[in-house]
Protein backbone atom coordinates (compact mmCIF):
# COMPACT_ATOMS: atom_id res chain seq x y z
CA UNK A 1 0.00 0.00 0.00
CA UNK A 2 2.92 2.07 0.53
CA UNK A 3 4.52 2.00 -3.01
CA UNK A 4 0.72 2.59 -4.35
CA UNK A 5 0.17 5.49 -1.90
CA UNK A 6 3.39 6.92 -3.18
CA UNK A 7 3.00 6.29 -6.98
CA UNK A 8 -0.74 8.16 -6.43
CA UNK A 9 0.61 10.95 -4.78
CA UNK A 10 3.55 11.90 -7.24
CA UNK A 11 1.18 11.38 -10.07
CA UNK A 12 -1.55 13.24 -8.78
CA UNK A 13 1.38 16.15 -8.12
CA UNK A 14 2.58 16.05 -11.23
CA UNK A 15 -0.70 16.05 -13.12
CA UNK A 16 -1.70 19.52 -11.06
CA UNK A 17 1.38 21.13 -11.54
CA UNK A 18 1.45 20.52 -15.17
CA UNK A 19 -2.10 21.25 -15.51
CA UNK A 20 -1.41 24.94 -13.68
CA UNK A 21 1.88 25.66 -15.55
CA UNK A 22 -0.56 24.94 -18.83
CA UNK A 23 -3.38 27.45 -17.83
CA UNK A 24 -0.95 29.67 -16.20
CA UNK A 25 1.04 29.80 -19.14
CA UNK A 26 -2.34 31.30 -21.32
CA UNK A 27 -4.57 32.57 -18.34
CA UNK A 28 -6.47 34.85 -20.65
CA UNK A 29 -7.33 32.04 -22.73
CA UNK A 30 -8.70 30.23 -19.63
CA UNK A 31 -10.61 33.08 -18.44
CA UNK A 32 -12.33 32.75 -21.94
CA UNK A 33 -13.21 29.07 -21.07
CA UNK A 34 -14.31 29.93 -17.73
CA UNK A 35 -16.65 32.85 -19.11
CA UNK A 36 -18.33 29.86 -21.15
CA UNK A 37 -18.81 27.90 -18.35
CA UNK A 38 -20.69 30.98 -16.61
CA UNK A 39 -22.92 31.57 -19.53
CA UNK A 40 -23.87 27.51 -19.49
CA UNK A 41 -24.33 27.75 -15.62
CA UNK A 42 -26.31 31.08 -16.03
CA UNK A 43 -24.01 32.87 -13.37
CA UNK A 44 -22.94 35.72 -15.57
CA UNK A 45 -22.28 37.84 -12.54
CA UNK A 46 -19.17 35.75 -12.32
CA UNK A 47 -18.06 37.14 -15.88
CA UNK A 48 -16.07 40.35 -14.85
CA UNK A 49 -13.99 38.40 -12.18
CA UNK A 50 -13.17 35.74 -15.03
CA UNK A 51 -9.32 36.49 -14.55
CA UNK A 52 -8.40 36.94 -11.65
CA UNK A 53 -10.31 33.63 -10.73
CA UNK A 54 -8.46 31.88 -13.60
CA UNK A 55 -5.33 33.20 -12.15
CA UNK A 56 -6.14 31.61 -8.28
CA UNK A 57 -7.23 28.62 -9.76
CA UNK A 58 -3.41 27.88 -11.90
CA UNK A 59 -1.57 29.14 -9.09
CA UNK A 60 -4.49 26.75 -6.33
CA UNK A 61 -3.36 23.98 -8.67
CA UNK A 62 0.18 24.56 -9.10
CA UNK A 63 0.92 24.89 -4.96
CA UNK A 64 -1.68 21.48 -4.47
CA UNK A 65 0.69 19.56 -6.66
CA UNK A 66 3.87 20.87 -4.82
CA UNK A 67 2.66 20.06 -1.54
CA UNK A 68 1.29 16.73 -2.50
CA UNK A 69 4.62 16.12 -3.62
CA UNK A 70 6.51 17.49 -0.50
CA UNK A 71 3.71 15.49 1.29
CA UNK A 72 3.84 19.39 3.12
CA UNK A 73 0.23 20.16 5.32
CA UNK A 74 -0.97 16.57 4.16
CA UNK A 75 -4.45 16.58 5.78
CA UNK A 76 -5.36 20.30 4.26
CA UNK A 77 -3.55 19.36 1.22
CA UNK A 78 -6.27 16.03 0.83
CA UNK A 79 -9.22 18.06 1.72
CA UNK A 80 -8.36 20.51 -1.08
CA UNK A 81 -7.37 18.08 -3.56
CA UNK A 82 -10.59 16.13 -3.24
CA UNK A 83 -13.63 19.47 -2.88
CA UNK A 84 -11.44 20.66 -6.23
CA UNK A 85 -11.61 17.48 -7.76
CA UNK A 86 -14.94 16.60 -6.87
CA UNK A 87 -16.22 19.80 -8.31
CA UNK A 88 -14.16 19.25 -11.35
CA UNK A 89 -15.53 16.13 -12.27
CA UNK A 90 -19.12 17.03 -11.55
CA UNK A 91 -18.67 20.13 -13.68
CA UNK A 92 -16.96 17.81 -16.38
CA UNK A 93 -19.89 15.15 -16.61
CA UNK A 94 -22.51 17.55 -17.06
CA UNK A 95 -20.59 19.20 -19.75
CA UNK A 96 -19.98 15.93 -21.48
CA UNK A 97 -23.23 14.68 -21.07
CA UNK A 98 -25.63 17.86 -22.03
CA UNK A 99 -22.39 18.68 -24.66
CA UNK A 100 -22.36 22.67 -23.21
CA UNK A 101 -18.68 23.01 -23.14
CA UNK A 102 -16.78 20.90 -25.44
CA UNK A 103 -13.59 21.64 -24.73
CA UNK A 104 -12.83 21.77 -20.74
CA UNK A 105 -9.36 23.54 -21.04
CA UNK A 106 -8.09 21.44 -18.40
CA UNK A 107 -4.64 22.15 -20.02
CA UNK A 108 -5.58 24.95 -22.52
CA UNK A 109 -4.52 24.83 -26.21
CA UNK A 110 -1.59 21.82 -25.35
CA UNK A 111 -3.61 19.21 -24.81
CA UNK A 112 -7.14 19.08 -26.31
CA UNK A 113 -9.50 16.77 -24.41
CA UNK A 114 -13.04 16.52 -25.35
CA UNK A 115 -15.67 16.16 -22.94
CA UNK A 116 -15.80 12.61 -22.14
CA UNK A 117 -11.86 12.54 -21.77
CA UNK A 118 -11.86 15.45 -19.54
CA UNK A 119 -14.66 13.80 -17.28
CA UNK A 120 -12.40 9.92 -17.75
CA UNK A 121 -9.47 12.00 -16.93
CA UNK A 122 -11.20 14.01 -13.27
CA UNK A 123 -12.85 10.20 -12.28
CA UNK A 124 -9.20 8.64 -12.36
CA UNK A 125 -7.46 11.45 -10.44
CA UNK A 126 -10.60 10.98 -8.17
CA UNK A 127 -9.65 7.83 -7.72
CA UNK A 128 -6.41 8.26 -6.94
CA UNK A 129 -6.95 10.75 -4.42
CA UNK A 130 -9.02 8.21 -2.56
CA UNK A 131 -6.07 5.79 -2.42
CA UNK A 132 -4.26 8.95 -0.83
CA UNK A 133 -7.06 9.32 1.79
CA UNK A 134 -6.61 5.41 2.69
CA UNK A 135 -3.14 5.33 2.51
CA UNK A 136 -2.18 9.00 4.14
CA UNK A 137 -0.43 7.39 6.98
CA UNK A 138 2.47 6.18 4.56
CA UNK A 139 2.90 10.16 3.03
CA UNK A 140 5.89 11.81 4.87
CA UNK A 141 6.95 14.51 4.90
CA UNK A 142 10.05 15.18 2.26
CA UNK A 143 12.61 17.94 4.38
CA UNK A 144 11.86 19.52 6.78
CA UNK A 145 9.21 22.25 7.87
CA UNK A 146 11.56 25.29 7.80
CA UNK A 147 13.07 24.55 4.08
CA UNK A 148 9.29 23.24 3.65
CA UNK A 149 8.37 26.63 4.38
CA UNK A 150 10.98 28.41 2.04
CA UNK A 151 9.63 26.05 -0.60
CA UNK A 152 6.15 27.01 -0.45
CA UNK A 153 6.82 31.03 -0.24
CA UNK A 154 9.25 30.24 -3.51
CA UNK A 155 6.62 28.26 -5.39
CA UNK A 156 4.09 30.98 -4.35
CA UNK A 157 5.45 33.92 -5.67
CA UNK A 158 6.66 31.93 -8.70
CA UNK A 159 3.15 30.74 -9.64
CA UNK A 160 1.91 33.75 -8.90
CA UNK A 161 4.26 36.47 -11.10
CA UNK A 162 4.10 34.00 -13.90
CA UNK A 163 0.34 33.96 -14.80
CA UNK A 164 0.72 37.88 -14.39
CA UNK A 165 3.56 38.03 -16.53
CA UNK A 166 1.81 36.01 -19.33
CA UNK A 167 -1.24 37.95 -19.11
CA UNK A 168 1.13 41.39 -19.61
CA UNK A 169 3.11 40.14 -22.40
CA UNK A 170 1.79 37.05 -24.30
CA UNK A 171 2.16 33.44 -23.20
CA UNK A 172 5.64 31.79 -23.08
CA UNK A 173 4.56 28.72 -25.04
CA UNK A 174 1.62 29.18 -27.30
CA UNK A 175 0.06 26.17 -28.84
CA UNK A 176 -2.47 27.96 -30.96
CA UNK A 177 -2.78 27.65 -34.67
CA UNK A 178 -1.49 31.18 -35.07
CA UNK A 179 1.58 30.61 -33.10
CA UNK A 180 4.72 32.25 -35.00
CA UNK A 181 5.89 30.26 -37.81
CA UNK A 182 2.88 28.70 -38.78
CA UNK A 183 1.14 29.36 -41.96
CA UNK A 184 -2.77 30.59 -41.55
CA UNK A 185 -3.58 29.22 -45.00
CA UNK A 186 -1.98 25.89 -44.35
CA UNK A 187 -4.08 25.50 -40.48
CA UNK A 188 -7.64 26.38 -42.26
CA UNK A 189 -6.83 22.89 -44.79
CA UNK A 190 -7.60 19.52 -42.80
CA UNK A 191 -7.86 16.27 -44.58
CA UNK A 192 -11.60 14.62 -45.27
CA UNK A 193 -12.82 11.41 -44.14
CA UNK A 194 -12.57 8.51 -46.65
CA UNK A 195 -15.54 7.00 -47.45
CA UNK A 196 -17.32 3.86 -49.00
CA UNK A 197 -20.75 4.44 -50.36
CA UNK A 198 -23.16 1.05 -50.42
CA UNK A 199 -26.49 1.47 -52.29
CA UNK A 200 -29.61 -0.94 -51.72
CA UNK A 201 -31.20 -1.93 -55.12
CA UNK A 202 -34.55 -3.85 -55.41
CA UNK A 203 -34.56 -6.90 -58.29
CA UNK A 204 -38.03 -6.10 -60.43
CA UNK A 205 -38.34 -9.90 -60.87
CA UNK A 206 -37.97 -11.16 -57.35
CA UNK A 207 -38.27 -8.35 -56.00
CA UNK A 208 -35.24 -8.94 -53.56
CA UNK A 209 -33.33 -6.37 -52.29
CA UNK A 210 -29.60 -6.25 -52.03
CA UNK A 211 -27.21 -4.25 -50.91
CA UNK A 212 -24.06 -3.42 -53.55
CA UNK A 213 -20.87 -0.96 -52.90
CA UNK A 214 -20.66 -0.36 -56.52
CA UNK A 215 -23.53 0.17 -59.31
CA UNK A 216 -23.41 -2.78 -61.15
CA UNK A 217 -23.46 -3.02 -65.07
CA UNK A 218 -27.00 -1.99 -66.57
CA UNK A 219 -28.62 -1.70 -62.69
CA UNK A 220 -31.80 0.34 -64.07
CA UNK A 221 -32.95 -2.79 -66.14
CA UNK A 222 -32.43 -5.19 -63.76
CA UNK A 223 -32.94 -3.30 -60.14
CA UNK A 224 -34.69 -0.20 -58.67
CA UNK A 225 -32.90 1.98 -56.53
CA UNK A 226 -34.06 2.16 -52.90
CA UNK A 227 -31.74 3.25 -50.52
CA UNK A 228 -27.86 4.82 -49.91
CA UNK A 229 -26.09 4.94 -47.31
CA UNK A 230 -22.03 6.09 -46.89
CA UNK A 231 -19.34 4.44 -44.33
CA UNK A 232 -16.19 6.07 -42.78
CA UNK A 233 -12.93 3.74 -44.09
CA UNK A 234 -10.90 6.11 -42.51
CA UNK A 235 -11.97 9.24 -39.97
CA UNK A 236 -9.81 12.12 -41.87
CA UNK A 237 -8.29 15.24 -39.53
CA UNK A 238 -9.91 18.75 -38.93
CA UNK A 239 -8.53 21.50 -39.99
CA UNK A 240 -7.06 23.83 -36.57
CA UNK A 241 -8.56 26.75 -37.84
CA UNK A 242 -12.14 27.03 -38.84
CA UNK A 243 -14.36 30.24 -39.65
CA UNK A 244 -11.25 32.47 -40.51
CA UNK A 245 -12.33 35.04 -42.95
CA UNK A 246 -11.93 39.05 -43.41
CA UNK A 247 -14.57 40.70 -44.66
CA UNK A 248 -14.35 45.11 -45.36
CA UNK A 249 -17.49 46.94 -43.71
CA UNK A 250 -19.53 46.32 -46.88
CA UNK A 251 -19.41 42.58 -46.35
CA UNK A 252 -16.88 42.14 -48.89
CA UNK A 253 -14.71 39.18 -48.91
CA UNK A 254 -10.78 39.98 -48.37
CA UNK A 255 -9.82 36.92 -46.89
CA UNK A 256 -6.88 36.03 -49.42
CA UNK A 257 -5.98 38.92 -50.78
CA UNK A 258 -4.69 39.88 -46.98
CA UNK A 259 -3.82 36.50 -45.40
CA UNK A 260 -1.74 35.55 -48.61
CA UNK A 261 -0.06 38.68 -49.41
CA UNK A 262 3.60 37.92 -49.86
CA UNK A 263 4.95 41.09 -48.53
CA UNK A 264 5.59 42.08 -45.14
CA UNK A 265 2.32 42.78 -43.64
CA UNK A 266 0.90 43.58 -40.03
CA UNK A 267 -2.76 43.32 -38.42
CA UNK A 268 -4.09 45.13 -35.70
CA UNK A 269 -6.21 42.60 -33.83
CA UNK A 270 -9.08 44.16 -31.73
CA UNK A 271 -11.55 41.90 -30.78
CA UNK A 272 -14.08 43.98 -29.00
CA UNK A 273 -13.65 47.80 -29.29
CA UNK A 274 -15.08 48.17 -26.33
CA UNK A 275 -12.60 46.74 -24.47
CA UNK A 276 -9.54 47.35 -26.43
CA UNK A 277 -7.18 49.68 -24.85
CA UNK A 278 -7.35 53.11 -26.63
CA UNK A 279 -4.19 54.62 -24.38
CA UNK A 280 -1.98 52.19 -26.62
CA UNK A 281 -3.39 54.02 -30.12
CA UNK A 282 -1.15 56.72 -29.39
CA UNK A 283 2.28 54.32 -30.57
CA UNK A 284 -0.29 52.58 -32.81
CA UNK A 285 -0.92 56.02 -34.83
CA UNK A 286 3.00 56.56 -35.38
CA UNK A 287 3.88 52.85 -36.42
CA UNK A 288 0.78 53.03 -38.93
CA UNK A 289 2.14 56.14 -40.24
CA UNK A 290 5.54 54.92 -40.90
CA UNK A 291 4.58 51.63 -42.47
CA UNK A 292 2.24 53.72 -44.45
CA UNK A 293 5.57 55.95 -45.83
CA UNK A 294 7.67 52.48 -47.14
CA UNK A 295 4.42 50.96 -48.86
CA UNK A 296 3.88 48.18 -45.43
CA UNK A 297 -0.11 47.04 -45.35
CA UNK A 298 -1.24 47.62 -42.18
CA UNK A 299 -4.76 47.22 -41.35
CA UNK A 300 -6.81 46.47 -38.13
CA UNK A 301 -9.05 43.22 -37.45
CA UNK A 302 -12.80 43.80 -35.19
CA UNK A 303 -15.69 42.12 -34.79
CA UNK A 304 -17.22 45.57 -33.79
CA UNK A 305 -20.21 47.30 -35.88
CA UNK A 306 -19.46 50.05 -38.51
CA UNK A 307 -20.96 52.35 -35.99
CA UNK A 308 -18.60 51.39 -33.23
CA UNK A 309 -15.73 51.24 -35.54
CA UNK A 310 -16.48 55.26 -36.19
CA UNK A 311 -16.89 55.94 -33.37
CA UNK A 312 -13.70 54.35 -32.26
CA UNK A 313 -12.25 55.71 -34.68
CA UNK A 314 -12.92 59.21 -33.85
CA UNK A 315 -11.92 58.97 -30.66
CA UNK A 316 -8.69 57.98 -31.30
CA UNK A 317 -7.50 59.83 -33.66
CA UNK A 318 -6.59 57.21 -36.24
CA UNK A 319 -7.03 56.45 -39.85
CA UNK A 320 -6.36 52.80 -39.89
CA UNK A 321 -8.37 50.57 -42.00
CA UNK A 322 -11.03 48.41 -40.10
CA UNK A 323 -12.01 45.17 -41.27
CA UNK A 324 -14.64 42.63 -39.76
CA UNK A 325 -13.61 39.47 -38.67
CA UNK A 326 -15.61 36.94 -36.09
CA UNK A 327 -14.66 37.57 -32.34
CA UNK A 328 -13.53 34.23 -30.92
CA UNK A 329 -11.80 33.72 -34.23
CA UNK A 330 -9.66 37.35 -32.97
CA UNK A 331 -9.50 35.98 -29.72
CA UNK A 332 -7.93 33.14 -30.50
CA UNK A 333 -5.26 34.44 -32.83
CA UNK A 334 -3.09 36.72 -29.99
CA UNK A 335 -3.77 37.02 -26.05
CA UNK A 336 -3.88 41.09 -26.05
CA UNK A 337 -6.10 43.34 -26.91
CA UNK A 338 -5.11 45.48 -28.95
CA UNK A 339 -1.89 42.99 -30.53
CA UNK A 340 -0.10 42.94 -33.37
CA UNK A 341 0.44 40.49 -35.40
CA UNK A 342 3.14 40.42 -38.42
CA UNK A 343 2.86 38.25 -41.51
CA UNK A 344 4.29 37.04 -44.76
CA UNK A 345 2.44 35.12 -46.94
CA UNK A 346 0.56 33.78 -44.59
CA UNK A 347 3.19 32.90 -42.46
CA UNK A 348 2.98 34.24 -38.89
CA UNK A 349 6.36 35.90 -38.33
CA UNK A 350 5.88 37.23 -35.09
CA UNK A 351 3.45 39.30 -32.41
CA UNK A 352 3.65 41.24 -29.67
CA UNK A 353 1.63 42.24 -26.65
CA UNK A 354 0.10 45.97 -26.78
CA UNK A 355 2.64 46.38 -23.69
CA UNK A 356 5.60 45.52 -25.88
CA UNK A 357 4.79 47.32 -29.18
CA UNK A 358 7.80 47.31 -31.71
CA UNK A 359 9.22 50.64 -32.86
CA UNK A 360 9.24 50.57 -36.76
CA UNK A 361 12.62 51.35 -36.95
CA UNK A 362 13.62 48.26 -35.14
CA UNK A 363 10.80 46.29 -37.39
CA UNK A 364 12.56 48.21 -40.89
CA UNK A 365 15.82 46.69 -39.23
CA UNK A 366 15.04 43.21 -38.73
CA UNK A 367 13.10 42.61 -41.17
CA UNK A 368 12.67 45.35 -44.01
CA UNK A 369 16.04 45.73 -45.09
CA UNK A 370 16.26 45.75 -49.13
Amino acid sequence: MKLITNIARILVGLLFIFSGFIKANDAVGFAYKLVEYFEVFGTHFFVPIALPLAMFICIFEIILGFTLLLGARLKLTLWLSLLMIVFFTFLTFYSAYYQKVLSCGCFGDAIPLTPWQSFYKDLILLILIVLLFIGKQHIQPLVGSRFENALLVIVLIASTAFPIYTYNYLPVIDFRPYAIGKNIPEQTKGIPDELKYFYKLKDKKTGEEKEFDKWPDGWDITYVYVDSRTEVTKKGVEPKIKDFSISNLDGTDYTQDIIENPEYNFLLICYDLDKTDADAFGKINDFEALCKQDSVTFIALTSSTKEMIEKFKSEVKTSINFYNTDGTVLKTMIRSNPGLMMLKGGTVINMWHYNSFPSFNDIKEQYLKK
